[in-house]
This record gives structure tokens, sequence and C-alpha cells, in this order.
């Protein structure tokens, strides 16, 4: 399940991504127009802009901007960025492996070898799935995922 960070994050950015051309959006309007609290969404932006996925000015026509055009940036890298893991459980994990405490033998455990094709077909769509092709019409997004898939 995605957080509320990740998903004010993924809102905030495709907000950005639908007016890419448009220069600097100020956190008040990604704020009012995607119905995130301001002050935490001020953090996020902090954030993504900390690792390279922002630019920002202050002052006048100041706010916050994609920092490569929509197509070059992959949902599964804001995902990354934000939680650093995708996987639904650590063992899992490419990332963040963790042994499961529980669990006697890894190689013939059946919720991991589940778990592990639910990993691999969300990392598919994930890291094919760019924020332009978020934004397109349904239509469009859909096929662009089921190509994904496809890959």
């Amino acid at each position: 399940m995605l957080s509320k960070k990740v998903k004010y994050a993924l809102k905030a950015v495709l907000y950005m991504a639908r007016h890419y051309n448009e220069g600097r959006i100020v956190v008040s309007e990604i704020s009012k127009r995607e119905y995130i609290p301001h002050k935490f969404l001020e953090k996020i932006l902090f954030q993504l802009k900390s690792e390279g996925l922002l630019e920002s000015k202050i002052g006048r026509h100041g706010g916050y901007r994609l920092s490569r055009p929509p197509q070059k940036i992959m949902i599964g890298e804001i995902l990354r960025l934000l939680e650093g893991k995708i996987a639904p459980i650590p063992c899992v994990s490419i990332a963040a492996y963790e042994k499961c405490f529980d669990c006697e033998d890894e190689k013939s455990c059946d919720i991991r070898r589940v778990m592990k094709l639910v990993r691999d077909a969300m990392v598919k769509i994930l890291d094919h799935t760019s924020l332009f092709d978020a934004i397109q019409s349904k239509t469009t997004a859909s096929v662009n995922i089921a190509h994904a898939i496809a890959l």
C-alpha cells in the first residue's frame, strides 16, 4: 500500500508534469489543486529537490518544476527515492533485502515465491511508466502500461 507521502508526491509531480511547459509552480497552487496539506507538501517537495528530481527558485516567479522532462522520469524512481524499496515484503527486496525471522527456508517459502512475482510485476510496470505515460489519456496510458508489462 502506498504511504500518504508517496501518494502526495505522485500527485504533486503528476501535476507538475501536466504543467511542465508552463514554468515553475508554487507550493500553494499544488496544495490547493491536489488537496495536499501545505506543510506536508513542502517537506515532500524539499526531499524530491534534495534527491535531484525537482528544481526550485525562491522569490518572484519562484516555485518548483521537474528537473527533467516528464518522459524521462519513471514512477518507480519516485517510489524508490521516498520509500527505498518497492517490494511488498523485505525478503524479496533487491535494494533492502532482509531475511524473515519466522522463515525456515526461503527457497521453499510459498509466500516468498508469490511475493517475488508481485514485486517483479510491480517493478516492470513502475520502471517502464513515465510521468508522461501516466498523464496521457486513459486509453493511451493503458496501452503504454500494457506494453511495459509485455517487456
